[in-house]
């Protein structure tokens, strides 16, 4: 096949246009232009024809990948799910995702604790944050690491239910509802009852509650 003229795009930095004499167009980088030498007037037989091709599909892959890791963070698992949505292959997707690995801009581990923290800062508790991570595809053995982003003290259900009373004694349904919205939150029965404990109010355990 032979190729009939080799341009820069013009809407696309970075990226060459090969156009070939069947009348088709090639979209490479640069890197290929070098990689494989090609010029105006080259013939490229079936096998290297091919291997450009495969090429570029990585490159084009590894842009896509780096593109969408650079508007926002996310597991490697979604970052795969969502190459395979814009047309990459299941290993197109795989190698972009270790090649991100490998230079440092894709990382679980920190993407589980920056979540945590996120999160945490929120006033979610640990059963909601680990929702969280579940949704987001983060490795579950990566959780438990994470986790220890989270306040420990039990300050995030006393600045809860301080917000909310404002100094007011609660009576016993507004104890009950403040109760149940921290549980939905995360918060186990022991760390709620703790805190009411702090603030000088017992709860009963009837008031663990979805």
């Amino acid at each position: 096949m032979r190729i009939e003229r080799i341009e820069a795009s013009k809407h696309k930095k970075g990226r060459v246009l090969v156009f070939l004499e069947d009348g088709s167009c090639l979209k490479i980088t640069e890197q290929e232009l070098l990689d494989f030498s090609l010029r105006s007037g080259d013939r490229l037989d079936g096998e290297a024809l091919e291997r450009l091709k495969e090429a570029a599909r990585v490159s084009s892959t590894r842009a896509a990948a780096a593109d969408l890791i650079g508007r926002r963070a996310m597991s490697r698992r979604d970052l795969e799910r969502k190459l395979r949505e814009k047309g990459a292959g299941e290993a197109e997707a795989r190698y972009a995702a270790e090649w991100l690995e490998a230079i440092g801009a894709l990382n679980d581990g920190e993407y589980a604790a920056a979540l945590v923290r996120h999160y945490g800062g929120m006033g979610y508790g640990p059963a909601r944050v680990r929702e969280k991570l579940y949704e987001k595809g983060v490795p579950r053995e990566l959780w438990e690491e994470a986790l220890e982003e989270l306040p420990q003290d039990g300050g995030q259900v006393d600045a809860f239910l301080q917000s909310k009373l404002r100094g007011r004694a609660p009576d016993e349904k507004e104890k009950r509802r403040l109760t149940n919205a921290l549980l939905r939150r995360g918060f186990s029965w022991g760390e709620v009852r703790t805190a009411w404990g702090r603030l000088g109010s017992a709860v009963e355990e009837e008031y663990d509650a979805p």
